[in-house]
């Protein structure tokens, strides 16, 4: 029943943004997120009367929220709303395509990200109906709540630490891998995920070049769900390299904390990323990321080949080979201090709270209402 529930959050929306609602107050902008709330701006659209304007941002273009012909009648909409410029897709009633069909502004959470599903290889789809909207399309990179992710104040970690203070991850990690099993070496690069298991995720091609990782030599550190078939095989790998490699299947927030305090060097092998925010988390705990360059990864990361700049280590094509290439670069910046040093000392300055993206919204916001 899911088309009634979030129809109902969606229609309970638009009639707030409308001149019919009987409250006392009217908002300038209803403000939707992703499918579940897509279908708010096809009933404002289809309101009569003053109605607020609609801004509709695009998190994960892969769920698009389709549903049977039959759902068009169940949430009341209109039948003119059945149509290839309205709601209908291939069939389907999306309440993604309603968001993006017919929301005043649309946002993605990375400028990367509202590029790449503008093509034919990363629109799900939905590319070419993005390219006629292009003119009210943007990309807002995502912030990260600054407060709870602060390694000098975090209440989770064995020992706080900052940029200036850079020695206490010696003592987070090896509590790691006490936690966890490892054996406590401190000559070892220790790598990371924190990730759902997916495709999406590129787990699988981690996993595919685990083995040889495991010689460079390097630990690694595995805590996710997802796909049980991934989840198996992770498991699995974990068993077989004791002492090398620690998988925790779930989710545990705190722990989740101590790893990227703990870890040397954290893995994000995306397939697609709209934004991403265990990069930046890595970033703000001096843990150098190495991520395939794509969506807010692309814009978050830069690789060490930078001087200036560098952070991390950033790949191409989705492949075990070019991961593989990465972390052997990684590994190798590790076991040079002061690149390394270097390394997390620009990631930890990155400015990554919601300051800049909260005026960017603010700016979209003014924009859509023609307010001051």
């Amino acid at each position: 029943d899911n088309h009634l529930r979030f129809g109902l959050l969606s229609r309970v929306a638009a009639w707030l943004g409308s001149e019919s609602s009987t409250l006392d107050w009217q908002p300038d902008i209803v403000h939707c997120h992703d499918w579940q709330t897509g279908l708010a701006a096809a009933y404002l659209h289809h309101l009569p009367g003053r109605r607020a304007k609609c801004l509709f941002t695009l998190h994960n273009l892969a769920f698009q929220g389709l549903f049977d012909h039959a759902s068009l009648f169940e949430l009341g909409l209109p039948d003119a709303a059945w149509h290839i410029e309205g709601i209908e897709y291939y069939g389907y009633l999306s309440f993604l395509k309603a968001g993006l069909q017919y929301a005043d502004a649309i946002n993605t959470v990375s400028p990367s990200y509202a590029r790449e599903i503008q093509t034919d290889e990363e629109g799900m789809g939905m590319a070419g109906l993005l390219r006629v909207h292009a003119g009210k399309l943007s990309g807002i990179l995502n912030g990260i709540d600054s407060k709870t992710w602060n390694p000098a104040t975090d209440p989770h970690l064995a020992q706080n630490y900052g940029v200036r203070r850079l020695d206490g991850k010696a003592a987070n990690k090896s509590a790691l891998q006490a936690e966890l099993g490892l054996e406590q070496r401190a000559d070892l690069p220790l790598l990371a995920v924190v990730s759902r298991l997916t495709e999406q995720k590129g787990v699988d091609l981690l996993l595919d070049v685990a083995p040889q990782a495991f010689q460079l030599p390097a630990q690694l550190v595995v805590l996710g769900s997802g796909t049980p078939a991934l989840e198996h095989e992770w498991a699995a790998l974990a068993r077989k390299h004791r002492g090398q490699c620690a998988v925790t299947i779930g989710f545990d927030e705190a722990l989740a904390h101590r790893i990227e305090a703990g870890a040397d060097i954290f893995v994000m092998p995306s397939r697609f990323e709209p934004c991403g925010l265990n990069q930046m988390y890595s970033l703000r705990y001096g843990t150098p990321p190495v991520v395939r360059a794509t969506g807010g990864l692309a814009d978050t990361v830069i690789d060490a080949a930078d001087p200036k700049h560098g952070n991390g280590f950033v790949f191409g094509p989705a492949t075990a080979a070019a991961l593989l290439q990465a972390l052997q670069r990684a590994t190798a910046a590790w076991r040079d201090p002061v690149l390394w040093r270097r390394l997390q000392q620009h990631g930890m300055a990155r400015k990554s709270g919601w300051q800049e993206a909260a005026r960017h919204y603010a700016e979209l916001y003014q924009r859509l209402t023609g307010s001051p």
